[in-house]
């Protein structure tokens, strides 16, 4: 039975309803629940004597957190590498894809970690081009255009949820766009993942990576990258360690250097996970899968609604983030006239919560009550 989202709150987050602050930033940092923390306890001290850490116990953990994130985005295990972050997905995207020479495609706005990568890859022929924003927002409509229309298009990268707007992209609609064209398709999920409902294996997606410090409420440090089943023996790894090698499993025979790949995504894992951050990510998953994405989607739609009609009720408010549901998940961003003034007057009453390119932006997850949203948006009426 699905746990509901007050008694996780009760559980997980009781500190919640004795602090002082309020937390709106889980689109920065995701508060780690209790059983988390227990389990990084737990970890912390059998660390302290590793001989009580044994190789399988370890090598359990990675297989856990390759299971549950695939189940949080409706892949196989065996299809998820692990990765300490989104960036490195990124990269093994960048690097280990075989892109010929020609055009890589992006919004406008995007994170930082998907220009970069494509950016560093000038030198084999590779540019990366911006897609124009439309008023303040990724302009989809001039994405696929050039996807059809263009043939010098190798690769799409966007990010799912946008981190400054919350604009969430139509993965079908691109994905359908590249697949029609042969062009690779790169997923940045980790504004989404967790908050949202996906099912990678129903979209045309080649790569998609996360980190789970955020939504998926686990530590720094920890995060994997799907891999398209069709491409996962295809591609050749860019970066290549012991960990990624068959003969890994045993650490009897390390040195017969038996030069042969896992057959699945784990060929993607160059070194030593860090098992302790994992087996702690675990634990959040877990309640994840345990509250279950849909629920906490309707829940972030229902908080979503309660600031979209306040920002439409002002003059004083400019929306940034789509009023439309399927358009938004959990970052919630809006453009005051006053921005230091209403940046100011949360900050002093203790909701926590950030700014990026010009605009307020709220991200509360499911352990926070519209109460406490309605008591936000009242700290700004002052």
């Amino acid at each position: 039975m699905t746990i509901s989202l007050q008694q996780l709150r009760a559980r997980e987050y009781a500190w919640m309803d004795d602090d002082a602050s309020m937390y709106l930033n889980a689109a920065s940092v995701g508060p780690m629940p209790a059983a988390a923390v227990a389990a990084a306890n737990e970890w912390s001290a059998l660390r302290q004597q590793p001989q009580r850490i044994s190789v399988p116990r370890m090598q359990e953990a990675a297989a856990t957190a390759r299971a549950q994130f695939a189940a949080l985005i409706g892949a196989r295990a065996e299809e998820i590498a692990l990765m300490p972050n989104t960036t490195y997905g990124l990269n093994l995207a960048a690097r280990a894809l075989p892109l010929r020479p020609g055009s890589i495609l992006t919004f406008d706005g995007e994170f930082p970690s998907c220009v970069y990568p494509f950016q560093a890859l000038s030198s084999r022929g590779v540019t990366l081009d911006l897609i124009p924003r439309r008023n303040g927002l990724p302009d989809e409509d001039a994405l696929v255009a050039a996807i059809e229309q263009r043939d010098d298009v190798v690769a799409v990268v966007v990010s799912w949820v946008q981190f400054a707007t919350g604009f969430v992209a139509d993965l079908a609609r691109i994905g359908a766009a590249c697949r029609a064209k042969g062009v690779f398709f790169i997923v940045d999920g980790i504004q989404g993942c967790g908050v949202r409902p996906i099912d990678v294996h129903a979209l045309p997606i080649d790569i998609f990576a996360s980190g789970a410090q955020k939504w998926q409420l686990s530590p720094w440090g920890t995060g994997f990258v799907y891999v398209r089943p069709e491409l996962i023996t295809s591609i050749e790894p860019h970066d290549v360690g012991w960990a990624c090698m068959k003969s890994s499993t045993d650490y009897t025979r390390l040195t017969d250097y038996e030069f042969d790949f896992f057959d699945d995504a784990r060929r993607f894992e160059v070194v030593t996970i860090a098992y302790h951050d994992f087996a702690v990510a675990n634990a959040a998953t877990a309640l994840l899968l345990e509250a279950g994405v849909a629920q906490v989607a309707q829940h972030l739609e229902e908080l979503g609604d309660i600031v979209v009609d306040w920002a439409h009720s002002r003059r004083d408010v400019t929306l940034v983030t789509p009023a439309e549901p399927a358009r938004r998940a959990g970052v919630l961003s809006f453009t005051p006239t006053d921005l230091d003034g209403m940046h100011a007057r949360l900050r002093e009453g203790g909701v926590v919560h950030t700014v990026r390119e010009g605009a307020i932006r709220l991200s509360p997850h499911m352990y926070n009550t519209a109460d406490e949203i309605r008591r936000a948006l009242e700290l700004l009426e002052a």
